[in-house]
């Protein structure tokens, strides 16, 4: 199976696309490489990834409607994840604009893409961060989320209102997928835990906001990965029988649908904190503070479609997760 993987130098990416590559498909990885982030970890992720069999990369910038185009024309992708976007909630408040030309703009060029090449199916990412101003937990993909509370998220809805348009005016098939706090080896630098990190080991104070009051659905990378690949060969179908007036916001008389991969085990940030000192072997030095604007208190998982889908659901406990993602850390750093 030929999939075109979007963000293969990102963190979600490299793993989806070692995983695809060594059930044997052939992956075509896209990404622009910009420098929201440090650029070197971005080409350490490449170099796994370069040589093997099955696996061609092309760097490109999703918001260019004609390269982005070409590449489609070319490849004709069975399938696409399309995982590619400009992330963080903290970056959206002053750098508006990126989101608009990656995650809106680029989200649509890639569903042009689909349509003029007859993709089976569309994977791509959404956010937990849809979710917004809702209180009732845990959130369920049948939940309304018309009240996001960040750019990012509002661009993540977006995406989701878009791909349903394509589902219903071209009946191309579309799975959007709710990534809650995804974290593990070769993640994120400007994910709190990686911050955390790294902060410890300089003993440096890390910032606390909400005075620790908040809770998260940490998700280990392997079971975000888990739950794509099983997903993949699980294209929507269209269901007539499904009404706005009656059925589920996730789901559609179109060929669509949104799913949340999480761990559904919210933990106090403060808990994670000292588990992190545990697989560091050393103590945090806190600087709290308050809330900060676009952050939410809580965030935990409904996966109960997930489940019913595929029969998985994300299980690796937060000790063992943090302790793989120390033990890479540390040996990619050299420390």
């Amino acid at each position: 199976m030929k999939y075109l993987v979007t963000g293969t130098a990102g963190f979600i990416g490299l793993h989806l696309a070692e995983r695809l590559l060594t059930e044997g498909h052939e992956v075509v990885g896209i990404d622009n490489l910009n420098d929201y982030y440090d650029v070197e970890l971005k080409h350490a992720r490449l170099a796994r990834l370069e040589g093997r069999k099955g696996y061609r990369f092309t760097r490109l910038d999703l918001a260019d409607r004609e390269a982005t185009a070409a590449v489609f024309a070319r490849e004709r992708p069975e399938r696409v994840i399309h995982l590619a976007a400009q992330a963080g909630v903290r970056y959206s408040l002053d750098h508006p604009l990126a989101y608009a030309d990656s995650n809106l703009v680029g989200h649509l060029n890639v569903l042009e893409g689909c349509r003029r090449t007859e993709v089976r199916h569309l994977l791509y990412a959404s956010s937990s961060s849809v979710y917004g101003l809702n209180r009732k937990t845990p959130f369920s993909p049948s939940d309304r989320t018309d009240h996001p509370v960040s750019l990012y998220a509002a661009t993540k809805k977006a995406n989701e209102l878009m791909s349903h348009s394509y589902a219903h005016l071209y009946g191309l098939p579309t799975t959007g997928l709710r990534f809650f706090t995804v974290y593990g080896p070769w993640g994120r630098p400007d994910m709190a835990y990686f911050k955390f990190t790294r902060a410890i080991l300089e003993d440096r104070p890390i910032d606390v906001y909400n005075n620790g009051e908040m809770r998260r659905d940490f998700t280990y990378i392997d079971d975000i990965v888990e739950g794509i690949m099983r997903l993949a060969p699980l294209a929507p179908e269209a269901n007539a029988a499904w009404t706005v007036e009656t059925g589920a916001p996730s789901e559609s008389s179109a060929p669509y649908r949104v799913v949340n991969i999480g761990n559904s085990q919210p933990e106090p940030l403060m808990r994670f904190i000292r588990e992190l000192e545990q697989a560091l072997g050393r103590k945090a030095r806190l600087n709290m503070l308050p809330l900060q604007p676009g952050d939410v208190l809580e965030t935990v998982a409904d996966t109960s479609s997930l489940e019913a889908l595929t029969g998985f659901r994300p299980h690796t406990d937060l000790p063992v997760g943090l302790a793989r993602f120390v033990a890479w850390y540390r040996e990619f750093h050299a420390r």
